[in-house]
């Protein structure tokens, strides 16, 4: 059967990619390798029987902010958001928590004395989130739709966390919890940009929260595949593609995949000088995950933790930067900077009555094959002493198996590529439409497109509508 278009992996960009393109009414196919979609948006029985894990992907706050998923309503395709009461936790070691809010008056009363710091540095952006969005999520290099918006993130987003933080807050708390923020973006927090990140979590928690999915990130793939079949696309599973030249004919190829991949599978219909600059992409630095079985929830010194998603181990600003800058020399920090999701507290279906799921996992050098179980169980016994003792059973996934599930997550970075200022700013590599390749009929439509990593599928969106000017129109 031919198509208008191919869509080659079904995460949430490829998905996405196919469902603006069967909207314009074309006929739309997806491949995917693996025997279920969603690529790094799955769900699975990792640990015992009854316990549902996120095999990547399992709090969103962009999914719930993202203006196309917004724009679908996919709440018609079963798709439903639960809201912990508290978006994100941070623990410290004096047994208190910093917590981080929908509500923005909450989150600066939380803060004290740097409260109305917070204000002015994050309340101008909630208000223009829309406008933000609109060209926060798409390519940077181009002329802005609301420039002055953009501007009050991208001057102060531009600095290094570390810098940001010392200048804009006078306590260790709210300095604490904008740096493991800022760590989301997987560099050294004295490195440029780091700050924006932060901001932008900042900012979306206030406008959508960190909700989570009933029933596992699965049904995020789900929904939007039940979406894309309503609207006559199809979906062929435990299909492999290892060249564009083994596909029915289409007049347009979207590919949710790398660089490096988009280099194998597409190279002969690429000009060797876009084919250079592919192999000269540089990934980023792997995680090292782990997903707990746990028999009652984390026994967290700080009591607010269990009113929040998500919870960040790390400690304070200096702490979380030092373990950063050793993964970005290429050493496994010895205290890491630790990223925790309870999801089983406030959805029931994750986990058997009594007892919970824990998803957890820290940056490491690129391919490491360092155990990381040990030194993030410290972490977890520093701010929750007892923890160990709750494990029924865990699920270990060193970089190589967390590549072994989904293949776009080279020695497993699971954001597309590094995030180092020049190659976020213009991912893959400068060029003024970043999704149209060399050749005419190939798009690429992944996380190394922007606005990168996260379940938002803008990345999917723009490359659909770069191949609706180019090939489809």
């Amino acid at each position: 059967m031919t198509s208008d278009a191919i869509v080659v992996g079904s995460g949430p960009n490829g998905l996405s990619a196919a469902i603006e393109l069967a909207r314009n009414g074309l006929s739309v196919t997806v491949y995917e390798a693996n025997d279920t979609i969603g690529g790094g948006c799955r769900s699975a029985a990792l640990t015992l029987p009854g316990f549902i894990h996120d095999l990547c992907s399992a709090i969103h706050p962009l999914g719930a902010a993202s203006p196309f998923f917004r724009g679908l309503g996919l709440v018609k395709e079963g798709l439903e958001w639960i809201e912990p009461p508290v978006a994100l936790a941070h623990p410290l070691d004096d047994g208190t928590a910093v917590l981080l809010e929908r509500s923005l008056d909450a989150t600066a009363a939380g803060l004290g004395a740097d409260g109305r710091a917070y204000r002015r540095l994050v309340e101008p952006l909630v208000g223009e989130w829309d406008d933000l969005a609109a060209d926060a999520l798409g390519p940077l290099i181009r002329i802005p739709r609301h420039p002055l918006v953009l501007a009050r993130l991208g001057l102060p987003g531009l600095l290094p966390a570390r810098l940001l933080a010392r200048r804009a807050f006078s306590t260790e708390r709210a300095r604490a919890l904008f740096a493991g923020l800022a760590a989301h973006s997987v560099l050294p927090l004295d490195a440029p940009l780091t700050a924006s990140f932060a901001l932008m979590f900042l900012v979306t928690t206030h406008v959508a929260n960190w909700p989570l999915p009933r029933g596992g990130s699965q049904r995020i793939a789900d929904a939007l595949a039940a979406r894309l079949r309503a609207l006559g696309g199809t979906i062929e599973t435990g299909r492999r593609i290892r060249t564009l030249d083994e596909l029915p004919g289409a007049r347009a190829y979207l590919c949710d995949v790398t660089p490096l991949q988009l280099d194998r599978i597409a190279g002969r219909r690429l000009s060797d000088g876009y084919r250079k600059r592919l192999r000269s992409f540089r990934y980023g630095p792997g995680v090292f995950k782990l997903d707990y079985a746990i028999d009652g929830p984390i026994p967290w010194r700080a009591e607010d933790c269990l009113r929040a998603g998500t919870v960040h181990l790390g400690g304070t600003l200096d702490e979380i930067a030092a373990s950063e800058a050793a993964v970005a020399h290429g050493e496994p920090p010895p205290r890491p900077f630790v990223l925790v999701a309870q999801q089983s507290l406030f959805d029931v279906s994750r986990a058997p009555a009594g007892k919970h799921t824990v998803w957890a996992y820290c940056h490491v050098p690129n391919g490491s094959t360092v155990d990381m179980t040990d030194r993030i169980e410290a972490q977890f016994e520093r701010f929750a002493p007892g923890f160990r003792d709750r494990v029924l059973a865990r699920s270990v996934m060193p970089p190589a198996e967390v590549e072994r599930h989904n293949e776009n997550y080279i020695g497993g970075d699971i954001g597309g590529g590094s995030n180092s200022l020049l190659q976020f700013m213009t991912r893959p590599f400068p060029r003024l439409d970043p999704y149209a390749t060399s050749a005419r009929e190939v798009f690429l439509c992944s996380s190394s497109t922007p606005p990168g990593g996260g379940v938002h599928g803008m990345c999917g969106y723009h490359a659909a509508r770069s191949a609706l000017r180019r090939t489809l129109a």
